[in-house]
């Protein structure tokens, strides 16, 4: 998601992702247009008392949506922190909490693995929405009968809080109700296999949830079904390759100092190329006196035309912000780096920050493949046995 900064709050930055630009106004215009309907269902559920006539004439609508939708996303940004709290609570910080077209996200630096923290983590933003509603309701005692707007823009707040808090708990993993799902299988099974089913369920829930907005032409629910199952995929995807890759240090799996090639920064892009082609390597650490100084791939080479290979050198075309990571360093922080920063490779370092090897996507999923080839898990494979 493409985002912009617009504040923070505990210390946790506020993002807005640029669809929120586009679904905020829709909100606000979708709830002006249908302020009679609202009317009617507050008056029939709570007997508010509201007059649709004032409510919704004139400019009217358009205040009134505008107040709401407001006022909505503001539940959402508290029903994000409310998770964050928790989190943080646990000792998990929270990158960023972001706004976008279906609603917010808090992004966990870290998952946490412990059945009770997840289960706790999952249902505080549910609750911080239940008691915005409560909040929202108990407003409408104390708000005078004649001021129809604010009590409308409270009334409609109030059953929504409670409508997103409902939703949620639903078990639409990774919703906060499959992530509630999650902790209570985590209990009695391992969290990748826990993970792995509350995902199944989830890609059930999206199906039936597409289905019926497919089948009532409601756009909305056909996108959150699509980011429900995207979402289950891609977070049982990452829980298998956590739970292979736990305990593995990346001197298990990188290429060692004793194979690892490298070129100097004044070696020519012509003569990189040849030792490209004769090696079978598409990407290079820059060595000079010993010392990192930057990497170089077939892309950069090729960025230089054929006729001025030999003119120039590899210091000038090379790639002088390296990512590296140490070689005690998990093998799933080298992943994550790399799928991050879309990169190949990474230079690995020892203590003193001498390069000792290099890590690639290629040896971590040869990794992969052999632990989950082997029918056991990390934890039971020998250090002798290491993938290497």
């Amino acid at each position: 998601m493409r985002s912009f900064k617009i504040g923070s709050v505990l210390g946790i930055p506020i993002k807005l992702d640029l669809t929120f630009l586009f679904i905020l106004p829709v909100f606000a215009w979708l709830i002006g247009t249908q302020v009679e309907q609202w009317v009617q269902i507050m008056n029939d559920l709570w007997g508010l008392g509201l007059d649709a006539g004032p409510l919704s004439s004139g400019m009217m609508p358009l205040y009134l949506g505008a107040a709401a939708a407001i006022g909505l996303f503001v539940g959402v940004v508290l029903h994000e922190l409310g998770h964050s709290v928790v989190s943080m609570h646990f000792g998990f910080p929270i990158d960023s909490i972001t706004l976008w077209i279906f609603g917010g996200i808090a992004r966990l630096t870290d998952q946490p693995e412990e059945w009770s923290e997840e289960l706790l983590i999952a249902v505080a933003g549910p609750v911080v929405s239940i008691v915005l509603g409560v909040l929202s309701f108990a407003v409408l005692f104390v708000v005078p009968t004649n001021l129809q707007a604010v009590r409308f823009v409270f009334g409609y707040l109030a059953l929504m809080n409670l409508v997103l808090a409902a939703f949620n708990l639903l078990p639409g993993f990774p919703m906060d109700g499959g992530r509630v799902l999650r902790a209570l299988l985590a209990r009695t099974r391992p969290f990748a296999q826990a993970t792995q089913t509350a995902a199944e369920v989830g890609k059930v829930f999206a199906i039936l949830l597409g289905l019926f907005g497919l089948l009532g032409g409601n756009l909305l629910l056909i996108g959150i079904a699509f980011f429900i199952y995207i979402g289950a995929t891609s977070e049982a995807q990452q829980s298998v390759l956590s739970a292979t890759f736990r305990n593995v240090r990346v001197r298990d799996v990188m290429t060692g100092a004793e194979d690892l090639h490298t070129v100097s920064s004044d070696t020519s892009i012509a003569d990189l190329l040849e030792t490209m082609f004769r090696q079978r390597h598409t990407g290079y650490p820059v060595i000079d006196d010993g010392e990192l100084v930057g990497m170089i791939t077939l892309d950069d080479a090729r960025s230089v035309r054929q006729v001025e290979r030999d003119a120039y050198t590899v210091r000038e075309v090379m790639s002088t912000d390296v990512k590296t990571i140490p070689a005690d360093g998990d093998a799933m922080d080298a992943l994550e780096t790399i799928q991050q920063h879309n990169i190949g490779r990474l230079p690995v370092i020892d203590a003193d920050g001498n390069v000792t090897g290099i890590i690639s996507r290629t040896d971590l999923m040869t990794a992969f493949n052999i632990i989950n080839s082997s029918g056991r898990t990390e934890d039971e494979l020998a250090p002798h046995e290491q993938p290497s």
